[in-house]
């Protein structure tokens, strides 16, 4: 196999793993939580600004998860609240979003947990691992 051809091949293959793994969260619109709530989903919630660098890498940890561990997709629905968007808007300040890099998993009415700028891939995995 020609050089050119396996580096465009693994080039290709690590931007379609991007994409699903990105493609796995959805971006939030109005009512969104509460409709997956009320469908008995646990949901991981992102509030995340793009600007933001805490925020960038608690998303690549959390794709480095997922990927490693299939049960978090299975299990999990991943949300992204836009915090330019919604700084100020209810699905903020019910929940007490003090800043955007927060992340909660809620399921029914409980929040199971929250980081609050946390970037560590042992503390964002001890987050997901309640939702399962």
């Amino acid at each position: 196999m020609k050089r050119r051809t396996f580096m465009g091949m693994a080039l290709g293959g690590l931007f379609l793993s991007a994409a699903m793994s990105a493609s796995a969260t959805t971006d939030y619109t109005p009512g969104l939580i509460k409709k997956e709530l009320a469908a008995g989903k646990t949901l991981l919630v992102d509030y995340a600004a793009d600007w933001c660098s805490t925020c960038a890498k608690q998303e690549r940890v959390l794709t480095t998860l997922r990927d490693e561990n299939p049960a978090y997709d299975k299990n999990i629905s991943f949300i992204r609240v836009d915090w330019d968007t919604y700084d100020l808007d209810e699905v903020t300040t019910s929940r007490n979003i003090p800043r955007r890099s927060t992340l909660i998993l809620l399921r029914g009415d409980e929040e199971l947990g929250r980081i609050v700028a946390g970037t560590s891939k042992a503390q964002i995995k001890e987050l997901l691992d309640k939702g399962l």
